[in-house]
């Protein structure tokens, strides 16, 4: 029987980009750029790694769609190298095939990097996909401010919350992110807001405003991952090791019955009761230390909050009014100032989200360090919310 991968697997060391409008760097020249930070904290060769894996969405990076643009980005030692892309969640993924090689005795030290240049594909948002007459029946039908639009409205009718109780809500979110992007050199958008600057803001898609939208960005991240026992072997001490990784995948459900009524993310339940079980997490509310959600639009930071049972269901509006996800609360949330502030080049979020519980737990996060966390937890969504793919990732720190 699978016993998972609960402590089995130690970073080795991460590396992050300056994420924002990147003119200067080509997708080749971020990638060396977090390869190279992730090199040096881990204290190893190229020639030391076994194999990597490469998320990026985009096709138009390098040549094609496989892992040779990053092999001779990086000048990797003819290891093999595998293109991973699974939506927005493709840095995630890129994480789990890295960390279970690792797992399995395949590999000693494997590598997963991921990146992405949005700013030069011109389009104000993420890119569209070509298809043709024939339109498969999971495509959108709409482009992503109006499928989350439609998220908060009907988290709303649910629940039965003010309009603009909500709104008020989904504004702290974006103020909160804000506050702490401005505290991180390498996040985008590092500018304090208000809450009536989001309020006042133009609508993009009701109710969502110009401020509750994630920018787009050009950036990488990269992680080496090993087993305890090679990282202690190589000087490292304090260790960040993976307590859990669960990825959950929509089958049809959501849109082929009457069971699902819009107002949550039905795979972000799935893989967090997953992930909570791998890694022995009986009350996230008192296990997890700090989060990292995807909130590519703010009311997505909110409903997720219920969705890894770490607000009741229509409390999290509640909340986070509270302040229970403020760097302050209980349970800080995109203490880096998640994809509000760094913007979501899509290979790369999932890897970024997991740079900063890195520095947390180890103390390195500088002006936005908190206050002694043990337990962090990624959340990475790819998709819309009737059809997606979520990882959970939690990760905790171990002392020599």
């Amino acid at each position: 029987m699978a016993s998972g991968i609960k402590d089995r697997v130690a970073i080795l060391g991460m590396g992050c980009t300056r994420f924002g409008e990147r003119w200067d760097a080509s997708p080749e020249d971020l990638m060396v750029e977090a390869f190279g930070e992730a090199l040096e904290d881990a204290g190893i060769e190229p020639g030391q790694i076994d194999a990597a894996w490469f998320s990026t969405h985009m096709p138009d990076v390098g040549t094609g769609r496989g892992g040779v643009p990053m092999s001779i980005a990086l000048r990797l030692p003819n290891i093999g190298v595998t293109r991973v892309e699974n939506f927005c969640a493709g840095g995630s993924d890129a994480i789990r095939n890295a960390v279970y090689s690792v797992a399995a005795g395949a590999t000693d030290i494997a590598l997963a990097l991921g990146v992405e240049k949005l700013k030069d594909t011109g389009y104000g948002g993420l890119p569209v996909t070509n298809v043709g007459t024939l339109i498969p029946q999971w495509y959108p039908a709409a482009v992503a401010p109006a499928n989350f639009a439609q998220l908060a409205s009907a988290y709303r009718a649910k629940h039965g919350i003010d309009a603009d109780l909500l709104k008020r809500a989904i504004a702290h979110v974006s103020v909160k992110s804000h506050d702490n992007g401005a505290k991180n050199p390498k996040a985008h958008l590092r500018k304090p807001i208000t809450v009536e600057q989001v309020l006042d803001a133009p609508i993009i898609a009701e109710p969502l405003g110009l401020f509750d939208c994630c920018g787009v960005s050009d950036g990488a991240a990269a992680v080496i991952v090993t087993t305890p026992a090679i990282a202690r072997s190589l000087g490292k001490n304090d260790l960040v090791t993976f307590k859990a990784l669960q990825l959950a995948t929509s089958n049809g459900w959501e849109l082929q019955g009457s069971g699902w009524d819009g107002s949550y993310f039905h795979t972000a339940r799935i893989a967090a009761r997953r992930a909570y079980d791998e890694a022995g997490i009986a009350d996230p509310r008192r296990g997890i230390d700090l989060t990292e959600v995807h909130d590519c639009f703010s009311v997505t930071e909110l409903v997720t909050m219920e969705d890894l049972g770490l607000a009741d269901e229509g409390g999290a509006v509640r909340d986070v009014l509270d302040g229970a996800f403020d760097a302050d609360g209980r349970i800080p949330c995109q203490i880096d100032g998640g994809l509000k502030c760094f913007g979501h080049p899509v290979g790369a979020s999932g890897i970024r989200m997991l740079y900063e519980v890195y520095l947390q737990l180890l103390g390195r996060a500088g002006a936005r360090q908190l206050a002694d966390p043990k337990i962090g937890l990624t959340h990475n969504l790819g998709g819309q919310p009737s059809q997606n793919v979520c990882s959970v990732l939690i990760a905790g720190l171990e002392k020599a």
